[in-house]
């Protein structure tokens, strides 16, 4: 495939290979050399070879061809006279800024890698001779990029450093979250549902209310599991969900009541044994089977509250199965929110106020959070009633999976429940969105201005794929933004909607950085050349889906890289393209430099 004129600018130092056939005294151009992203699946195929003694395309282009060509023939100095071939220098090497992870243009194998910074324009003067018009001779200085001005050249006196400080942003407030904790030292199943002094009370009869939540759900049961007792087996983990309340005002605004010290942890199976899940699935010792401490999860210190769902046999790979399981349990969490509405006769152990904020003169810039939507158990719930609920959810299937919008601040309320069970070492839980980093960053960076945040799924049909992401472009086009974070959990059929998504954004002229898993199980079958800022959010040491609860989910770490990737490109600063194999050195480097 030949390079377009934009592909040929980034590959002036690889290796000059022909396309196609081409006959003796062609002049080479762009549309004469093979793509060189493909280069090294070539040759580890065996398909081509590629030897030291080559030109590259910098040093080739231009030149004319003493012979006839075939295709994937690399272009050697016997091959071709006239263009660069004596006179270009190699480019000099430039330093790496930020990882790219699984962000090939063409077909991606989605390792990591960085970002260059661009070299200085050589001193002195640019010679342009052009024999194909009669002789034309042209000499003009060599100096910055469109300056005219030689990279030598000195003022005669620097100006004095303005040492004022930038102004702060003119900020809106629109609407403002508070978040009041109130701490849970003890959990108790009794006769009674209640909250005082830090003993949370569950009555048991709340069980069979579970039970008959939903026709598919069989048993219900329920304990209790101390952070020291945690050694215990258990059915595969559906989620984990935090236990908070509207105190005033609706979801995104006002107060909101939460437990902290305890959460839910829905697990389950179906009549036959099988456990509720997708791609993995994480039964076993619970002090095994968690990565504690990530956004997603319960934290080293929580208590947990264990409700285990079964449902009717055969149901747990349809969306019926695991939204019959969520709705047992929100049927106990609903009736301990309830009683914790109004805890005003007590004093919280602390409080985190959230605004969405709009800042005047900063980079407009937006979230988009793909979610699961492939119709079989692949679903989600969108702003119910009460945070982190079930009732009054609306589901991203139903919807068509098209793009909606939510404040920063509803997705931090709970404005998410998260019921897809893929595999679980990438699974985005309810308690993630609930307490999620990349949404806390953005909007307290006072160097942007947070839009919103778009939630859209990922359809199962490729028509149906081609046609959301297509609003999402759109969308992202009537909000004028400058620039688009993108990311996605899981990896496999929904990384095409993840290529499709970036490219409907990124051929709009909006910069954007993709945040996936991929390492080495997930790594990109499809790509773009939109795809060129990527972080990985990779932790296993072997790269694969480890069947560890939240291992391989966003972080603060991985958020302040994403952040810094988007500014990186925003300014418009090159992003080197990534190493074919994902490397965690290459991150580690990164984090260093956030």
């Amino acid at each position: 495939m030949s390079l377009s004129l934009n592909e040929l600018e980034v590959h002036m130092a690889d290796p000059a290979v022909l396309c196609c056939r081409r006959p003796a005294g062609t002049v080479l151009s762009a549309q004469d050399f093979e793509d060189p992203t493909i280069f090294d699946d070539m040759v580890e195929s065996n398909l081509m070879t590629l030897n030291d003694d080559g030109l590259t395309i910098g040093q080739a282009l231009g030149g004319t061809l003493k012979s006839d060509g075939e295709a994937l023939t690399q272009l050697t100095a016997d091959l071709v006279e006239g263009g660069a071939v004596e006179s270009a220098s190699e480019p000099g090497t430039a330093e790496s800024l930020a990882e790219a992870s699984a962000a090939a243009p063409v077909v991606s194998a989605a390792p990591a890698a960085s970002a260059d910074a661009s070299t200085d324009a050589p001193n002195g003067y640019i010679h342009l001779h052009l024999d194909k018009a009669e002789g034309l001779d042209l000499v003009f200085p060599a100096g910055p990029a469109g300056s005219g001005i030689p990279a030598n050249f000195a003022p005669a006196a620097a100006a004095e450093p303005d040492t004022e400080p930038e102004p702060a942003p003119e900020e809106r407030v629109m609407r403002t979250l508070v978040k009041k904790d109130y701490p849970v030292s003890s959990v108790v199943i009794g006769q009674t549902t209640s909250y005082a002094d830090g003993v949370l009370s569950i009555d048991g009869a709340l069980i069979e209310a579970a039970e008959q939540a939903d026709p598919l759900v069989k048993k219900v049961t329920m304990d209790v599991i101390a952070p020291e007792d945690r050694h215990v087996y258990s059915n595969t983990i559906m989620d984990v969900i935090p236990i908070a309340a509207k105190a005033e005002g609706s979801l995104g605004e006002g107060i909101t009541n939460v437990l902290s010290g305890a959460v839910f942890v829905l697990t389950g199976m179906d009549e036959a044994g099988v456990q509720i899940h997708e791609f993995g699935s994480c039964e076993g010792f619970l002090d095994e089977k968690i990565r504690y401490g990530r956004p997603g999860c319960p934290d080293e210190s929580d208590i947990m509250i264990r409700v285990d769902v079964q449902i009717e046999q055969g149901t747990g790979m349809e969306r019926r199965g695991p939204f019959a399981a969520h709705s047992a349990c929100d049927a106990i969490v609903h009736a301990i929110r309830e009683q914790i509405k109004d805890l005003s006769a007590q004093t919280p152990v602390a409080q985190e106020t959230f605004k969405d904020v709009r800042r005047k003169d900063r980079p407009r810039v937006v979230l988009v959070k793909e979610i699961m939507g492939q119709g079989a158990m692949h679903d989600n719930l969108l702003v119910p009633t009460e945070p982190c609920g079930v009732q009054g959810g609306e589901k991203n299937v139903d919807m068509g999976n098209v793009p909606v919008v939510l404040s920063p601040n509803e997705v931090l309320d709970g404005g998410i429940h998260a019921l897809a069970c893929i595999g679980p070492a990438t699974k985005e839980i309810t308690r993630h969105f609930f307490r999620e980093p990349l949404v806390e960053a953005l909007q307290a960076d006072e160097e942007v201005d947070l839009t919103g945040v778009v939630f859209i799924g990922s359809p199962q049909v490729n028509d149906e794929k081609s046609f959301v992401s297509g609003r999402l472009g759109s969308l992202i086009e009537a909000m004028e933004v400058d620039g688009a974070i993108i990311t996605t959990e899981g990896f496999g059929n929904n990384h095409i909607d993840f290529s499709e998504n970036i490219a409907a954004i990124g051929s709009r002229g909006v910069p954007v950085v993709g945040v996936t898993f991929a390492a080495y199980q997930g790594q990109l079958v499809v790509g773009n050349q939109y795809m060129d800022a990527m972080i990985e959010l990779n932790k296993d040491p072997d790269g694969f889906e480890n069947e560890i609860l939240a291992d391989n989910t966003l972080t603060e770490d991985d958020a302040e890289r994403a952040i810094l990737m988007l500014k990186t490109k925003m300014a418009g600063i090159p992003i080197a393209a990534p190493e074919r194999k994902w490397d965690e050195s290459v991150i580690e480097a990164n984090q260093a430099l956030v």
